[in-house]
């Protein structure tokens, strides 16, 4: 059978994330069982045998074709070798006179090793995270079902939580709905409304989860459940090697979100801009799409601190992250994927995000009004966000107290032009 079209395209594009050559001939090497297990591991991917590593199609001896494929399906099917076992096809394919074997390893639902080991994809290279437990705890995390905020804390009492905060949540919901069932219901009811009080499947008992702490928990509980738990604004437009402002916000989520849109509103102009008719505030907009994604979506058991970083031509947000899938977003083929659902929820209830991946496509429709750009979305271990500036976005408006040095230079020429034309004039 002939190589299809869109094999060969893969191996015109070379070796990746999802993509590994070997140039075996004769016999499988062992290394191929490192890349099947790092391909179930991470996303899946397309294994060539008889492909150089720089895309030379070498091809399979023939008289060995059989062997090597028996080799191969009885290996990854021997649990001692690969755990769980997998059950994968070889294909034949030929071009040019040369036979190319062609396996495709799918996404496996949970994690695998081979020969005791586990294996992950990192670009080109499979890497050995056995004794890496912070590694494999983010496997172990991507492959579960449930989700991270979901623990469940039967020791903390509903009561301890802040009623004003939950208060504030009830008021805010009649933005979109005037007779919100929240508006009636008692704090308990609330929280089980939006699936905020769960039972530990281990133990039986019931108890308030971790996204209820981190959307109404005070400061202090919220530190004592999840210390690594802050956000870090920063404003670096002249100091590029340090910054010229800085907010380390370190407190609940629907709080967080103030003082991030505070933030960027304190360093980002609002420029005119018009959606038809009507004037609206662009900034606005993105600063809600951009902060809500960096506070909902967030991989809360990383260590990682989230960032929202204002330069001169771009903003920047980047939190860890569950990664389902490698490399930029296409607007009009990326899949939205839940990461955490009971804080999404609440979210959308008190009106600071909308439904999933509307985030995305808004933000695609106001950075052309902004900036006339657009912004890039890249999905890894670190999801990372970049709204292209336009120069009037970071622009110094009116007069300040403290110039740029730079800026200060040149106003100073500036004035020394101006006095050169009086003395002419």
């Amino acid at each position: 059978m002939i190589l299809p079209e869109n094999l060969m395209n893969l191996i015109r594009q070379g070796e990746g994330l999802t993509v590994e050559f070997k140039k075996s001939t004769t016999d499988i090497t062992k290394d191929v069982y490192d890349t099947v297990c790092s391909f179930s591991n991470r996303d899946g991917g397309h294994i060539f045998f008889g492909v150089k590593d720089n895309g030379t199609i070498l091809g399979v001896d023939k008289d060995c074709v059989e062997q090597m494929k028996k080799n191969f399906v009885t290996t990854i099917n021997n649990e001692r070798k690969m755990y769980p076992p997998l059950y994968l096809t070889t294909e034949e394919y030929e071009i040019d006179g040369r036979i190319v074997l062609y396996v495709y390893v799918p996404v496996g639902k949970t994690v695998y090793r081979n020969a005791g080991r586990i294996f992950d994809r990192n670009n080109e290279s499979d890497i050995d995270i056995t004794d890496n437990a912070d590694m494999v705890f983010n496997l172990y995390a991507r492959k579960q079902s449930t989700y991270f905020v979901n623990k469940v804390y039967p020791a903390i009492p509903v009561s301890s939580l802040r009623h004003d905060l939950m208060d504030r949540a009830r008021r805010m919901t009649r933005v979109n709905t005037e007779h919100h069932p929240w508006v009636d219901m008692t704090d308990e009811e609330m929280l089980r409304s939006c699936g905020l009080i769960l039972e530990d499947p281990e133990t039986n008992k019931e108890g308030i989860t971790l996204a209820a702490v981190l959307l109404f928990g005070t400061d202090n509980r919220i530190m004592s459940v999840l210390p690594q738990h802050k956000t870090d604004a920063i404003f670096r437009v002249f100091n590029v090697d340090r910054y010229d402002d800085r907010d380390v916000v370190i407190t609940n989520l629907i709080e967080s979100y103030d003082r991030l849109m505070e933030f960027g509103k304190k360093h980002l102009n609002d420029v005119f801009t018009l959606d038809g008719v009507q004037r609206i505030s662009a900034r606005d907009k993105i600063l809600r799409e951009i902060i809500s994604n960096l506070l909902m979506h967030r991989d809360f058991s990383s260590g990682y601190v989230p960032k929202l970083v204002i330069e001169r031509d771009k903003i920047t947000t980047e939190n860890a992250n569950l990664a389902h899938g490698h490399g930029n977003l296409n607007l009009e083929t990326f899949r939205p994927f839940a990461k955490n659902p009971p804080i999404a929820k609440v979210f959308r209830e008190i009106g600071l995000a909308d439904e999933l991946g509307s985030g995305m496509r808004n933000s695609y429709k106001y950075t052309k009004m902004y900036s006339g750009g657009e912004p890039v979305f890249t999905e890894a271990d670190v999801f990372t966000t970049v709204i292209p500036l336009s120069e009037a976005a970071t622009a110094t408006v009116g007069p300040t107290e403290e110039l740029d040095p730079r800026e200060q230079d040149r106003e100073q020429d500036r004035e020394q032009d101006r006095e050169q034309d009086r003395e002419q004039d």
